[in-house]
């Protein structure tokens, strides 16, 4: 791509005043120039994520039109009942979120797709829910989940609620590719605000454009109460309890603290940090699983000896947890959180007895393998899947359609969980519900969450779980990133530090060795995944990251004790750092 061309037809076009001052303001920097016009910014299975700005390789509304004008001619291709049936359109509390929903929508109207417009800010899992609540053909959600202020992204879901599958992506991407940035045509609505359209359920903002909202909320709130497992213990400790839960400014504040309300369990919330702000001024970055998210939750804590904080990231699809411990509040991992859940949910509906004869449970091939010890304990079949919760999504829908099993839990370790099948991304709404219930559930024993954990361990093994990401920059990153993946497929590793290597899974050729020289076949779909078992359990796991240009490393063993497990895990990972 010539970017000093695609610079000066930008800066002659029609855009908006905020991106041209952008422009202007870079004219004479090549290096400015190269970093905004060099590509275009990349559309993959879970849509596309970038930082604000003017440019192809940048968010901004030009780039946004022209995803959503390829969705529509998708949908078009469909034939007319999947334009008839529309797009789900919800958004976070991130800078432009609004404005890049409304201008989504009115794409679509004008090329005859109907659109459900949330009225305000909601998350991720009730974007989900509606779309197979309004029986839509599709949706979008404008989001870049737990990424710093200065992001914001584009994500598409298909029909059955989950992100949208590959051969769908691809075909999206074929019209994307086709649409030039200036050829977008728009549905002239006149001007519409944010505050104008709140709390407006069934307001038309054009024959194609319906605003949503109390009566979807009302329908997602009556369906998660019915994942409740103890309403005992909640009606015996639930206005007990000492719990705190910060939005970190995001969309998860009116949902959650509604359904434990509703629950009647008692939860202080983080003042600083309830109302929406773009700018996410309190924090680093609006990370729950970084101890900067939960600083000002863990200080409420201590002032009143609550047990437990919750905190959730702006889309609320991720939830982070501190637990008040004898040297403080400790923050636990996503695979801890998981664990503990999916106990918790095998636990009740064990001493219940309504736990299915077909049981099963999903994890992602980097989550803890304590998961899959503890299904199997309570006779519940657990499965592996490719690293993304829509393939879990697809998972569920596939028993769904089968009835081979009855899906009960599916995490995955970056913090994302989900119970039911009402949605089918990560929830944190839910999560949040049924964390809160399963602290009171062990209050009421006169037990404390840390202790059920450290049960678990004793019982299953001292699992640690670690990851690093090894960033890569400038123009040429991502391919920077895949010739570090194809250098590392040439090169034979047998061992991390003391680790040696049982086999190597290689999910572009599909094939795991053996180091014993044995082959098999990978059942998963292709990707760009190197996955190394290690002798006596264990993994390594090397991955790009499927929105921004870095390396994932994940590490997990188990040890009889913390501080062996601990030790083991540091070798493991210091070890693939300096392979990389």
């Amino acid at each position: 791509m010539d970017y000093q061309k695609s610079y000066t037809e930008w800066l002659n076009a029609p855009i908006p005043n905020e991106l041209r001052a952008e422009l202007v303001g870079i004219e004479g920097n090549d290096e400015a120039i190269k970093d905004r016009f060099f590509g275009e910014l990349e559309f993959r299975t879970a849509g596309m994520r970038g930082i604000l700005g003017a440019g192809t390789t940048r968010m901004n509304v030009l780039t946004v039109n022209r995803a959503t004008k390829g969705l529509a001619d998708y949908l078009s291709s469909l034939g007319a009942a999947a334009k008839e049936r529309g797009v789900v359109i919800a958004y976070d509390t991130r800078r432009y979120s609004f404005e890049f929903a409304l201008s989504a929508a009115t794409v679509l109207s004008y090329r005859g797709v109907k659109v459900w417009l949330f009225e305000d800010v909601r998350p991720v899992p009730m974007g989900s829910f509606a779309i197979r609540r309004l029986n839509a053909a599709a949706g979008i959600i404008i989001t870049a989940s737990h990424n710093p202020k200065e992001y914001n992204g584009y994500k598409v879901y298909g029909e059955d609620g989950a992100q949208m599958g590959i051969d769908a992506t691809a075909a999206v991407v074929e019209y994307i590719e086709k649409t030039p940035f200036f050829a977008v045509k728009t549905a002239e609505i006149g001007k519409i605000t944010h505050d104008g359209i709140k709390g407006r359920d069934g307001l038309r903002l054009d024959e194609n454009i319906t605003v949503i909202g109390k009566s979807v909320d009302d329908a997602y709130y009556a369906e998660i109460l019915k994942l409740a497992l103890s309403p005992d213990a909640v009606k015996n400790v639930g206005e007990k309890i000492k719990l705190v839960y910060t939005p970190i400014h995001g969309s998860g504040y009116v949902p959650v603290t509604t359904i434990l309300k509703k629950m009647k369990i008692n939860a202080s919330v983080v003042e600083e940090q309830r109302l929406p702000d773009p700018e996410f001024r309190t924090v680093s970055a609006p990370n729950p699983e970084e101890p900067d998210a939960l600083k000002l939750g863990i200080a409420l804590a201590k002032t009143g000896d609550a047990d437990v904080v919750l905190g959730t990231d702006p889309d609320c699809d991720r939830m982070g947890v501190a637990l008040k411990t004898q040297n403080g509040y400790t923050l636990l991992t996503g695979n801890q959180i998981g664990s503990l859940l999916l106990d918790y949910i095998l636990t009740r509906k064990t001493e219940t007895n309504t736990l299915p004869k077909n049981a099963a449970a999903i994890k992602t091939i980097v989550t803890t393998e304590l998961a899959a010890r503890i299904a199997r304990s309570h006779s519940c079949e657990i499965f592996d899947v490719l690293t993304g919760f829509k393939f879990i999504g697809e998972k569920i829908k596939e028993w769904e359609n089968s009835h081979e099993y009855t899906f009960l839990f599916g995490y995955e370790e970056s913090y994302g969980y989900l119970s039911g099948t009402h949605a089918r991304d990560k929830d944190a709404v839910v999560a949040a519900m049924l964390f809160s219930e399963m602290l009171c559930y062990y209050t009421a024993k006169g037990e404390s969450i840390l202790d059920r954990l450290n049960d678990l361990y004793r019982r299953f093994g001292f699992f640690i779980e670690k990851n690093k990401s090894i960033k890569y920059s400038g123009a040429d990153a991502m391919q920077k990133m895949s010739d570090t993946m194809s250098k590392l497929r040439k090169q034979p590793v047998t061992a991390f530090g003391s680790a040696s290597i049982e086999f190597t899974d290689d999910y572009i050729s599909k094939i795991r060795v053996y180091t014993a020289g044995k082959t098999e076949k990978i059942t998963l779909p292709e990707t760009d995944v190197l996955y190394y078992g290690l002798e006596g359990g264990g993994f390594v796991c090397i991955r790009p990251s499927g929105t921004e240009p870095k390396l994932k490393i994940y590490v997990s063993v188990s040890k009889d004790s913390k501080d062996n497990a601990e030790r083991y895990a540091d070798e493991i990972l210091n070890a693939a750092e300096k392979l990389l």
